[in-house]
């Protein structure tokens, strides 16, 4: 079966950035399980799978207006220290919901001091290139349950 819309797809993958560092990477016996065409993964790794069919390898890189979006540096911000409960320890890389005039997101604890705690609302890999290199173990119809909640059911998902 070739992967495309509506089909969900095993994959397992590594992910590096231009320095050949590992960002992420599925573990042996977990593979990254998706529902293709439901926005389960960045849109440039959709494309380079779709029409592929299980056993087939992959290699690609990815630009960030692929993947995660640029960097965009109003969306980090320095908040008063006054604004987290007093007896918080805030530590770099904490997350925590915000309210955003776009509604909730997600923000990184990047930096703390005495008065001040900064925080991205950048995903950690905005602005960075992607390279994935893995292999699509399993391709499969949906099903119509599956299609009605738009993402793939079963251990693993995502």
């Amino acid at each position: 079966m070739l992967i495309g819309q509506n089909s969900v797809v095993s994959i397992q993958y590594t992910l590096t950035n231009d320095k050949g560092e590992v960002m992420d990477q599925s573990q042996a016996g977990e593979p990254l399980i998706y529902l293709h065409g439901a926005d389960g993964i960045i849109p440039g790794l959709e494309n380079e799978l779709t029409g592929k069919v299980a056993g087939a390898a992959f290699k690609v890189t990815i630009k960030p207006e692929e993947a995660y979006g640029d960097h965009i540096a109003e969306m980090v911000q320095q908040v008063p220290r006054s604004a987290f409960p007093a007896d918080a320890e805030i530590q770099p890389g904490m997350q925590f919901n915000a309210d955003s005039p776009n509604g909730p997101m997600t923000v990184m604890v990047t930096e703390v001091s005495d008065d001040t705690v900064t925080v991205d609302g950048n995903h950690p890999l905005a602005g960075f290139t992607l390279h994935f290199e893995g292999t699509i173990e399993d391709v499969r119809q949906a099903t119509d349950e599956e299609l009605e909640h738009g993402h793939a059911h079963g251990p693993h998902t995502h």
